[in-house]
Protein backbone atom coordinates (compact mmCIF):
# COMPACT_ATOMS: atom_id res chain seq x y z
CA UNK A 1 0.00 0.00 0.00
CA UNK A 2 3.09 2.39 0.91
CA UNK A 3 4.49 1.89 -2.34
CA UNK A 4 1.32 2.96 -4.46
CA UNK A 5 1.49 6.16 -2.43
CA UNK A 6 4.87 6.74 -2.78
CA UNK A 7 4.38 5.77 -7.04
CA UNK A 8 1.39 7.52 -7.07
CA UNK A 9 2.93 10.89 -5.67
CA UNK A 10 5.85 10.59 -7.54
CA UNK A 11 3.86 10.38 -11.05
CA UNK A 12 2.46 13.32 -9.64
CA UNK A 13 5.42 15.49 -8.85
CA UNK A 14 6.32 14.52 -12.61
CA UNK A 15 3.29 15.78 -13.94
CA UNK A 16 3.76 18.95 -12.37
CA UNK A 17 6.91 19.58 -13.04
CA UNK A 18 6.25 18.74 -16.63
CA UNK A 19 3.19 21.39 -16.65
CA UNK A 20 5.12 24.40 -14.44
CA UNK A 21 8.17 23.43 -17.27
CA UNK A 22 5.54 23.90 -20.22
CA UNK A 23 4.08 26.94 -18.18
CA UNK A 24 7.39 28.65 -17.81
CA UNK A 25 8.83 28.58 -21.14
CA UNK A 26 5.19 29.52 -23.01
CA UNK A 27 5.35 32.60 -20.47
CA UNK A 28 8.70 33.53 -21.85
CA UNK A 29 7.85 32.78 -25.39
CA UNK A 30 4.92 35.50 -24.71
CA UNK A 31 6.98 37.96 -22.84
CA UNK A 32 9.33 37.54 -26.49
CA UNK A 33 6.86 37.84 -28.05
CA UNK A 34 5.58 41.26 -26.42
CA UNK A 35 9.17 42.79 -26.15
CA UNK A 36 9.16 42.10 -29.63
CA UNK A 37 6.22 43.93 -30.52
CA UNK A 38 6.63 47.01 -28.04
CA UNK A 39 9.89 47.35 -30.33
CA UNK A 40 8.27 47.21 -33.61
CA UNK A 41 5.49 50.06 -31.99
CA UNK A 42 8.60 51.92 -30.97
CA UNK A 43 10.03 51.45 -34.31
CA UNK A 44 6.69 52.41 -36.05
CA UNK A 45 6.17 55.79 -33.72
CA UNK A 46 9.22 57.14 -34.49
CA UNK A 47 9.15 56.84 -38.49
CA UNK A 48 5.44 58.37 -38.25
CA UNK A 49 7.06 61.33 -36.23
CA UNK A 50 9.68 60.91 -39.32
CA UNK A 51 6.77 61.43 -41.57
CA UNK A 52 5.24 64.33 -39.42
CA UNK A 53 8.41 66.36 -39.61
CA UNK A 54 9.05 65.44 -43.28
CA UNK A 55 5.21 66.71 -43.93
CA UNK A 56 5.23 69.95 -42.00
CA UNK A 57 8.80 70.62 -43.88
CA UNK A 58 7.31 70.68 -47.22
CA UNK A 59 4.07 72.41 -46.31
CA UNK A 60 5.63 75.74 -45.24
CA UNK A 61 4.05 78.68 -46.53
CA UNK A 62 7.18 80.23 -47.78
CA UNK A 63 7.76 76.97 -50.09
CA UNK A 64 4.44 76.82 -51.14
CA UNK A 65 4.72 80.64 -52.09
CA UNK A 66 7.45 80.25 -54.10
CA UNK A 67 6.08 77.08 -55.37
CA UNK A 68 3.06 78.53 -56.85
CA UNK A 69 5.54 81.59 -57.83
CA UNK A 70 7.48 79.71 -59.97
CA UNK A 71 6.43 76.47 -62.18
CA UNK A 72 2.94 77.67 -60.40
CA UNK A 73 2.51 80.64 -62.77
CA UNK A 74 2.97 78.48 -65.94
CA UNK A 75 0.06 76.12 -64.34
CA UNK A 76 -2.03 78.62 -63.57
CA UNK A 77 -1.62 78.03 -59.78
CA UNK A 78 -2.77 80.48 -57.65
CA UNK A 79 -2.63 81.29 -53.54
CA UNK A 80 -6.03 80.13 -51.77
CA UNK A 81 -8.08 83.37 -50.38
CA UNK A 82 -11.37 83.97 -49.29
CA UNK A 83 -13.00 84.49 -52.49
CA UNK A 84 -11.90 80.99 -53.54
CA UNK A 85 -14.81 79.74 -51.93
CA UNK A 86 -17.98 79.50 -52.80
CA UNK A 87 -21.83 77.88 -52.14
CA UNK A 88 -22.45 74.74 -53.38
CA UNK A 89 -25.76 76.08 -54.05
CA UNK A 90 -23.42 78.69 -56.33
CA UNK A 91 -22.63 75.65 -59.21
CA UNK A 92 -24.39 75.83 -62.45
CA UNK A 93 -24.75 72.06 -62.99
CA UNK A 94 -25.92 71.16 -66.65
CA UNK A 95 -29.71 70.03 -67.09
CA UNK A 96 -31.20 66.78 -67.46
CA UNK A 97 -30.91 65.00 -70.65
CA UNK A 98 -34.32 64.55 -72.28
CA UNK A 99 -36.16 61.05 -72.60
CA UNK A 100 -35.33 59.67 -75.90
CA UNK A 101 -38.57 58.10 -77.37
CA UNK A 102 -39.25 54.43 -77.05
CA UNK A 103 -36.35 54.35 -74.75
CA UNK A 104 -37.79 53.61 -70.17
CA UNK A 105 -35.75 56.06 -68.15
CA UNK A 106 -34.98 53.06 -66.16
CA UNK A 107 -32.83 50.24 -67.98
CA UNK A 108 -32.62 51.53 -71.11
CA UNK A 109 -35.37 48.96 -72.44
CA UNK A 110 -37.49 49.75 -75.97
CA UNK A 111 -41.54 50.22 -74.16
CA UNK A 112 -43.65 47.70 -74.87
CA UNK A 113 -40.75 45.06 -75.91
CA UNK A 114 -40.68 41.79 -73.53
CA UNK A 115 -37.12 40.16 -72.55
CA UNK A 116 -36.38 37.66 -74.73
CA UNK A 117 -36.02 33.96 -72.94
CA UNK A 118 -33.13 31.59 -73.69
CA UNK A 119 -34.92 28.49 -76.10
CA UNK A 120 -37.03 30.88 -77.51
CA UNK A 121 -36.96 30.00 -81.25
CA UNK A 122 -39.03 32.62 -82.84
Amino acid sequence: MRWGLYLSAAVLVAVCATWAYRVNYATQEALNRLADLRAEIAAEREALSVLNAEWAYLNRPDRLAALVAGPGAVLGLVPLGPESFAEAAMVAYPPEPAPVDGVAAEGGAVAGATPAVIGDSE
